[in-house]
């Protein structure tokens, strides 16, 4: 068998635009023949799925699942081009079968090369899905949450399908108590977590990124240097302010949306009460679909615009 070089993948890459490990697999495949693995790649159609690598690719699912012992639970976020796609039973399939295999693998990179119940390595999924059903597509994100003693729940908002959805949220509680009270309190939490108009960014004020934190303390304090206080006032409402924002943006601290006048914290010690042994949150997950993706403007869109103005 021919020597595989890297002279030897990056020329049928350049012939074939295909991905460098599918084109280091074509000439495996095919003894080192550059010929033989380009019509390789075709039949696969994975020299065309590379050309589509540049497209913006926001749109997609969220798939999420929890494992049958209920102690552990998975949220994924695989991406297409158009919510047109999303409806596709394959693209859907593609991305429960992810979720199941990322049930086992945590990191994001381990889940890309492991493979399915199926047998199939999910990047290979991935790459499939792109030639078959003609847009770019990736496996953006993944996140596990896991308990030793307790209950993790899943709430699935804008379902799309079984399992499926745009917008998942995980939330695990921590106790010995009740296992079916601390799944529904955590599902009620993270209902509260899909819909509360302001998202939480952290389980506590201790877990919040400190430039998050830096950058919100930097505002305040602009704003309050320019309502002309003397500046020892203006660093007590800055104080004050930061406290009030951290009490929005912190779940334990944050108004629960199904009872206002009871905090996520509230919520918890009156559940530790209900199931009979001490309850903590031990952490949460939101994925809401496109969220943070920089999203080019419509080729064909902007091409309309150009000739409507023209005419």
């Amino acid at each position: 068998m021919a020597e595989i070089t890297a002279a030897l993948v990056k020329e049928l890459r350049e012939k074939t635009d295909a991905g460098m490990m599918d084109c280091k697999k074509a000439l495996q495949e095919n003894g080192g023949d550059i010929e033989a693995a380009a019509d390789w790649l075709r039949t696969k159609g994975l020299s065309k799925a590379a050309k589509k690598s540049d497209r913006a690719a926001a749109e997609g699912l969220v798939a999420g699942l929890v494992s049958g012992d209920g102690k552990t639970g998975v949220l994924i976020e695989l991406n297409a081009e158009t919510d047109f796609v999303a409806k596709n039973e394959k693209f859907q399939d593609a991305a429960r079968r992810i979720a199941a295999t990322a049930l086992v693998h945590q990191a994001l990179d381990t889940l890309h090369e492991a493979k399915t119940a199926e047998g199939e390595v999910v990047s290979d999924l991935v790459t499939g899905l792109i030639a078959t059903i003609g847009e770019n597509m990736r496996l953006r994100r993944s996140e596990r949450l896991s308990v030793e003693n307790g209950a993790v729940a899943l709430y699935l908002h804008n379902v799309q399908g079984e399992g499926v959805a745009r917008l998942g949220v995980l939330v695990a509680l921590e106790g010995a108590g009740d296992q079916a009270v601390l799944k529904e309190v955590g599902r009620k939490i993270a209902m509260h977590v899909a819909g509360t108009p302001t998202p939480p960014l952290a389980l506590t004020s201790s877990d919040l990124d400190p430039e998050a934190v830096a950058k919100e303390r930097e505002i305040q304090t602009q704003t309050a240097m320019e309502s002309g206080k003397p500046r020892e006032i203006a660093e007590k409402m800055v104080e004050g302010r930061i406290r009030k924002w951290q009490e929005e943006v912190v779940l334990l601290k944050q108004p629960f949306v199904m009872n206002p006048d009871q905090t996520i914290e509230q919520l918890i010690e009156e559940t530790a009460k209900q199931s009979g042994s001490p309850v903590s949150v031990k952490g949460f997950v939101r994925f809401a679909l496109g969220e943070g993706v920089e999203k080019k403007a419509d080729d064909f869109a902007a091409e309309v615009a150009s000739m409507t103005s023209a005419s």
